[in-house]
């Protein structure tokens, strides 16, 4: 016998609307209440049929994403997240990339296949700004510059790198070195900025960065502008684990020759030699973030912005020497 929302409702002692509510991931549910809802689901095993939902509410219940490259660890990582909040949702995910047609081509391709809204993600987001959406398909994008028409959720990178910048100057460090990012890309804009305000904080001019463009291949060719230097906060991870083979092959000790920070906290970051000091985003809740965002927007609440909060790890490539 199929279990009804009206099951669901009486077992968790809510309203069908709070069940429904809860099924369509709606933000608009206290904790608690959501708790027992979703166990009381569990314990009836009630799943909503999607097509009774779309032919009820005239929405598909799948979302889409945006991305530009799945290559880079973060944004694999972000295809995760999202994905898995998506189904704790009881949504079903698109994922398309934007090619050589351009984002409105990607958007035409998520039209296609009935989303009620999409996340763009990190570089795409720049690509969105430059062109006006669909009126019907909602937006919420992943690390932005402020714009009105759209939820923003983004993690608070300048945040992150002033700690790690701070972190070195603690360790006695005259002057901090920076790895950056790509130009064009909002989290190397806003690394760099906490760079830049935590050099200035302690009233030291910041040097010249050097670039790479996220990748281990771009940090070790990066590196060699930096042999030189005796701490080094690198814009991620990847571009750390170049920038530690770089030092290695010049003979250069970790950390007592260089000190070296990354950003991301990848999975890998404690298996580096030596393990990394690095800012931890919390990919799980940008994900989760991004998709009650979206939620939202579909059920026609107003654009937010949302930052969400780093941490320092400290390990061995950092440690007074």
């Amino acid at each position: 016998m199929r279990v009804s929302m009206a099951d669901v409702a009486e077992r968790a002692g809510v309203s069908a609307q709070t069940v429904s509510r809860v099924a369509n991931g709606s933000p608009r549910v206290d904790p608690g209440t959501r708790a027992r809802v979703e166990q009381a689901m569990a314990d009836l095993g009630y799943r909503m049929h999607r097509a009774a939902r779309a032919l009820r509410t005239g929405q598909t219940s799948t979302i889409g994403l945006v991305v530009s490259t799945l290559a880079s660890v973060g944004n694999s990582r972000m295809l995760q997240a999202i994905s898995e909040a998506a189904a704790a949702g009881d949504y079903a995910l698109a994922v398309v990339t934007v090619g050589e047609r351009g984002i409105r081509d990607a958007f035409a391709r998520l039209r296609s296949q009935g989303v009620d809204g999409a996340v763009v993600l990190n570089e795409a987001t720049e690509l969105a700004r430059d062109v006006a959406p669909p009126a019907d398909l909602h937006l919420v994008v992943v690390d932005s510059r402020p714009d009105a028409r759209f939820s923003i959720v983004q993690t608070d990178h300048a945040g992150g790198a002033r700690a790690a910048t701070a972190h070195l100057l603690s360790l006695g460090h005259e002057h901090v070195h920076h790895l950056a990012g790509p130009v064009g890309s909002f989290a190397a804009a806003e690394r760099e900025r906490g760079w830049r305000e935590a050099l200035a904080d302690a009233g030291i001019e910041a040097p010249a960065p050097v670039r790479g463009d996220w990748t281990s291949a771009s940090g070790h060719r990066a590196a060699d502008a930096l042999q030189s230097a005796s701490a080094v906060f690198v814009a991620n991870d990847q571009m750390a684990l170049g920038a530690l083979r770089a030092f290695a092959d010049a003979g250069r000790r970790i950390p007592e020759d260089v000190a070296v920070v990354g950003f991301d906290d990848i999975v890998d970051a404690a298996e580096y030699r030596p393990p990394l000091t690095t800012v931890r985003q919390d990919f799980d809740v940008l994900g989760a973030r991004a998709v009650a965002a979206l939620i939202s927007a579909i059920e026609g609440n107003a654009p937010s912005v949302e930052a969400v909060p780093t941490r320092l790890v400290v390990r061995a490539s950092s440690v007074p020497s």
